[in-house]
């Protein structure tokens, strides 16, 4: 258990880090809006806290998140964060002697639940200009057969901010029915992306969309999150949960809220979010980095490390050594992280322009750094 308390320690020392800029996990970091606040103390205050929630979640959040996410079939089950409805369903799925296919990168977490639980993972590289770092449904249908059990689509894609269209998700809906898997739509990020087309609204039978509270909503430290899928589904990823005394009733309460006002919100955080990136661009080529994928439909760009020389790593450490939080590209990939940093713009502006002052900054101490920690 060493490496698990040495990634516990590191996380502890930069929530004891004062004023530190979280700038690598996507959080939203704006100041969240007042409706959010008055529910969760509001729900403090009546000592609900006391009390486990329904299992399967509020019945008006169940109903609230299947309309915002725009379906006319479906049914939500709420879960302790978004990381926990994905859990639910590789140990429901994946086992010995099936696959789960994904892309590469990824989102890391399904992959380990997936290989708890037997199955093979196989990630198809989209790192790939040639493919407008895409997932394309030719790559996605020679790396199916019958033994595949789950296809994973993170759409928006972390870290790369790519989007598919509406004909890629109803054509890796089709792949998915033709091997008997069942797709995973992750729309972790779909509330910063334009056009985005969940796959319950052209393939509702046989997918599944797992969304969070995380993002969008700033509540990742409530964790809270939901999976939408046909009622069949749901009946069996609940047989498979080990959250079976509902998730948080504060957080729920602050997320009934958030859904109620979610346009005016959005509008908010998405103009600081798209001001950052712009911010962020520019500085990154100042500073020699280059931004393979400018419009992100994320909350988060990468940059490209190479032209300065030094590792992502080094850039992350001297970062995290004047307050601010990055990521570097291998906790995403272990094939292409050496080529990136991830940086997250869902925050303050304050912290946006911290970030793009210390740039060189940060890229001139890494040059110096001979021996960096452990970094998660």
């Amino acid at each position: 258990m060493a490496d698990a308390r040495t990634r516990n320690r590191y996380f502890d020392d930069l929530f004891s880090t004062p004023d530190l800029a979280w700038m690598g996990q996507n959080t939203n970091h704006v100041p969240a809006h007042p409706a959010i606040v008055e529910a969760m103390v509001r729900s403090v205050k009546a000592g609900e806290f006391n009390a486990y929630a329904p299992p399967m979640g509020f019945e008006a959040l169940r109903s609230a998140i299947v309309a915002d996410l725009g379906v006319a079939a479906g049914e939500a089950l709420v879960t302790e964060g978004g990381v926990n409805a994905l859990a639910m369903i590789c140990k429901a799925r994946a086992r010995s002697g099936t696959t789960l296919v994904t892309t590469d990168p990824t989102w890391k977490w399904p992959c380990m639940f997936a290989e708890q639980a037997g199955a093979e993972v196989i990630q198809i590289p989209i790192y790939d200009p040639a493919t407008n770092y895409k997932l394309t449904p030719e790559a996605l249908r020679a790396a199916v057969d019958e033994r595949c059990a789950l296809i994973y689509i993170v759409d928006p894609n972390n870290p790369l901010g790519i989007r598919y269209e509406r004909e890629e998700i109803e054509a890796f809906a089709e792949i998915a029915r033709s091997v008997g898997a069942l797709m995973i739509h992750d729309c972790t990020y779909r509330d910063f992306a334009d056009g985005h087309t969940p796959v319950l609204q052209v393939a509702p039978e046989g997918t599944v969309v797992s969304l969070s509270f995380s993002k969008w909503l700033g509540l990742a430290g409530m964790r809270i999150g939901a999976l939408v899928a046909e009622p069949k589904l749901v009946d069996e990823f609940s047989a498979a949960s080990t959250s079976v005394l509902g998730a948080s009733v504060v957080a729920q309460r602050a997320a009934m809220a958030g859904l109620s006002v979610k346009p005016e919100w959005m509008q908010e955080v998405r103009r600081i979010d798209r001001a950052n990136k712009a911010m962020i661009v520019e500085a990154a080529g100042t500073a020699g980095l280059s931004v393979p994928i400018p419009v992100s439909h994320g909350n988060f760009l990468v940059l490209e490390t190479a032209a300065t020389g030094v590792s992502p790593e080094a850039i992350v450490e001297a970062a995290r050594r004047e307050g601010v939080m990055i990521r570097q590209g291998r906790y995403h990939t272990a094939a292409f992280g050496d080529r990136f940093i991830k940086v997250s713009t869902s925050v303050p502006g304050a912290w946006a322009e911290r970030f793009c002052e210390g740039l060189p900054r940060y890229i001139e101490t890494a040059r110096t750094l001979n021996d960096v920690p452990a970094l998660f």
